[in-house]
């Protein structure tokens, strides 16, 4: 499938004490390229809450392969995967020029907002572009 790439510079608030990114932010960052990615294809935020439903992480598998720091230039990449009925799986890299910083694979759930259980993912909510 098609990479999507967000672009995101390191700032100060961003790194720990060593001006070493702090390793959540990868994760923070990861979150706001998916949700772009998500907006690309035309998908509606207002239309999932309308439908009670919401997207939670369900699981994620993330491995840091060397640091970003102080005003570092990066790019983040989200992949699609797989769509199944009640879950999206991303493929992810956080990177600085052609070296990647964090790689990770993220399993979205759709959830009801009422019951927060699994739910099926409405087609006229989400349809993939290939």
């Amino acid at each position: 499938m098609t990479e999507f790439s967000l672009p995101i510079r390191v700032y100060l608030e961003d790194t720990d004490a060593g001006g070493i990114v702090y390793y959540v932010n990868y994760l923070k960052y990861m979150e706001r390229s998916r949700t772009e990615w998500l907006r690309t294809t035309g998908f509606d935020f207002n239309a999932l809450i309308a439908c009670k439903l919401q997207f939670v992480v369900h699981s994620m598998q993330a491995d840091y392969h060397m640091p970003a720091k102080m005003d570092d230039e990066l790019n983040v990449t989200t992949t699609l995967e797989k769509v199944a009925r009640t879950y999206i799986l991303f493929a992810q890299e956080v990177r600085r020029q052609e070296s990647v910083l964090c790689s990770a694979k993220v399993k979205v759930a759709c959830i009801s907002s009422e019951t927060l259980r699994p739910k099926p993912m409405p087609r006229s909510l989400f349809e993939v572009k290939n």
